[in-house]
């Protein structure tokens, strides 16, 4: 499961990921909170939501984006603050929890760590297979949490990482892997 967390919106989803590196899609959504709330109330919201999909995808580890520094300190704040309450609530069901950068996301899914949002949307409506591209950003953002973890994790497992069944920028990062663990 993948959680682009946020205050505003807080993207969630769920794949399901086969050793070769085929994903599907089971669940993306986006839960929202009003500007206007206050703090506690805000993240009570998202708490619950997290709560509801955990319950019912029991996903094996949760991905969550790395909160990194930006120019709005409030925004971090805010970022930060959900994504806490998304870390403890998978800690309570006994979940790992990863933290990838979005550079590192970027990279996993479209071979190139400064991509756009539009690309990142883009190759992930390709890998899911999907006829429409999920909306808004912060889905698309979630699935490519989740999908960049199961990558990552089936090739540090030893899970067969044949580049036949790969798209282009699934090889571009299982070579780039490769090398980094030569060094």
């Amino acid at each position: 499961m993948g959680v682009d967390p946020g205050l505003t919106r807080c993207g969630l989803a769920v794949v399901d990921v086969e050793p070769n590196r085929r994903s599907t899609l089971v669940a993306v959504g986006v839960v929202g909170t009003e500007a206007g709330r206050s703090l506690d109330e805000r993240l009570l919201v998202i708490s619950e939501a997290v709560d509801t999909w955990l319950d019912l995808h029991q996903p094996q580890v949760l991905a969550v984006e790395r909160v990194f520094s930006q120019l709005n300190v409030s925004t971090v704040m805010g970022t930060a603050q959900a994504s806490g309450v998304v870390i403890v609530a998978a800690a309570r069901r006994g979940i790992p929890v990863a933290l990838h950068t979005p550079t590192e996301v970027k990279a996993a899914v479209t071979g190139n760590g400064q991509a756009g949002k539009a690309a990142v949307t883009t190759m992930v409506t390709k890998i899911l297979r999907l006829d429409t591209a999920p909306r808004p950003a912060d889905a698309a953002d979630a699935l490519a949490l989740a999908i960049t973890h199961a990558w990552r994790r089936g090739a540090a497992s030893g899970a067969p990482t044949g580049t036949s069944s790969l798209t282009p920028a699934q090889r571009i990062w299982a070579d780039a892997e490769a090398r980094a663990r030569r060094r």
